[in-house]
């Protein structure tokens, strides 16, 4: 008999991870259920390379579109998923979507089916698929997640646009110190020799070449090995937290990261509350897809409040996390029974404000970034100026 690995919620919202062995997935699911459990994914044990491929996010928006119309528009979803499989234009999602449409035939249901591919189908994505399916509103769903994603995916081209400028101008910048340190600082050493004790920029800027010249594969060997540091403490979750904490407290930055990460909760507990998934579980799953340390604090303490009767509004509010306007909206959507459409709609305006703080943003990096290269050229030339000057007055005396 195969073995199942399963993701489910309690009714206190707890996440339960295990394996269960069962002829088929619907049958470990209805095994779960029966234990009043929520599955989230449930998927036959299987090899690395069977895992799913990773997908950007706007191919997925593009996946899920397209079934939906096509569902929509009548055609059976074993007949959609074939149809898309064959003209899929990435082989490798198009080989995922055929392996789930062999499921699929075999008489799997969808949300099962892709749970097979954690790679390709994230716990939220199942999740609202399987709610979709057993609540009969999977044309609807997919549709939302196709808009869920396709938001998620404008918002980070907006953040990785707004940086190609002052990136730009890092790259370029350290290009030209170096050229200046490695190039022209050199041909003033034979010009100083006479000068006597140099001053301490002067000292700097020789000291600063001399390393650039003679140990240049050294600092190259260090600054790999800081990247290399800084790669693997981020993927440790006491760094993550530690920066995510540091991140909120910086000038520009703070906001940005704080306003960002206020609306995913939102859009994802949104999403989630209007395809039928219970609150603790929907708060539990959009605690682990907002990827920010300090909101997944948040969010597990209002988890825990909302589950000893408290209302969610309250919670949010003494993290510190959410301005008060939308806590006052937040409880106007309890009060009035449509959370899920308040949610949606306070991320809808907390991302069109983040669109505008990027602008402001950049439009502060930019002169900010050009000021220091100015800075930094400057103390280079007046490090090797002034001596000469001083050069100059000993002769002329």
């Amino acid at each position: 008999m195969p073995v199942f690995e399963y993701v489910a919620r309690d009714a206190t919202g707890e996440r339960i991870v295990g394996q269960a062995a069962g002829l088929s997935a619907q049958a470990v699911v209805a095994d779960l259920e029966a234990r009043s459990l929520v599955p989230v994914s449930v998927h036959q044990q299987r090899g690395v390379a069977e895992q799913g491929v990773r997908v950007s996010v706007r191919a997925m928006a593009t996946f899920y579109r397209q079934l939906g119309e096509l569902l929509r528009s009548g055609v059976p979803i074993l007949r959609a998923l074939q149809l898309l499989s064959r003209s899929w234009s990435n082989p490798k999602l198009g080989a995922v979507i055929g392996r789930i449409a062999e499921d699929v035939s075999d008489g799997e249901a969808l949300a099962d089916s892709m749970a097979k591919h954690p790679l390709t189908f994230p716990s939220i994505h199942v999740a609202m698929v399987r709610a979709g399916e057993r609540g009969g509103f999977l044309e609807e769903v997919l549709k939302r997640l196709a808009m869920f994603l396709h938001r998620q995916a404008e918002l980070r081209s907006t953040v990785l646009s707004s940086m190609i400028y002052p990136m730009v101008l890092v790259v370029v910048g350290t290009i030209v110190v170096v050229a200046v340190m490695m190039i022209f600082v050199p041909k003033f050493r034979a010009m100083l020799e006479g000068v006597g004790e140099l001053p301490l920029p002067t000292r700097i800027v020789m000291g600063a070449s001399d390393l650039l010249t003679n140990h240049g594969w050294a600092v190259l060997v260090i600054a790999g090995a800081v990247a290399a540091v800084l790669v693997w403490a981020s993927r440790q979750a006491a760094f993550r937290a530690w920066a995510s904490r540091v991140s909120l407290h910086l000038w520009i930055i703070g906001p940005l990261v704080s306003s960002t990460a206020v609306a995913r909760f939102c859009r994802i507990l949104g999403t989630l509350l209007a395809n039928g998934i219970p609150m603790l579980a929907a708060m539990n799953i959009s605690k682990d897809a907002t990827g920010n340390a300090v909101m997944v604090d948040a969010i597990a303490k209002a988890t825990r409040s909302v589950q000893a009767g408290e209302t969610l509004a309250e919670p949010l509010a003494a993290s510190g996390l959410f301005e008060e306007d939308v806590i006052e909206v937040i409880r106007i959507g309890e009060s009035a029974n449509n959370l899920e459409e308040v949610l949606v709609s306070i991320a809808e305006t907390i991302e069109s404000r983040v669109d505008r703080l990027l602008g402001t943003a950049v439009r502060l990096v930019e002169p900010l970034l050009l000021l220091v290269l100015g800075a930094t050229l400057l103390f280079i030339i007046l490090a090797l100026v002034v001596p000469l000057v001083l050069l100059s007055a000993r002769v002329g005396g």
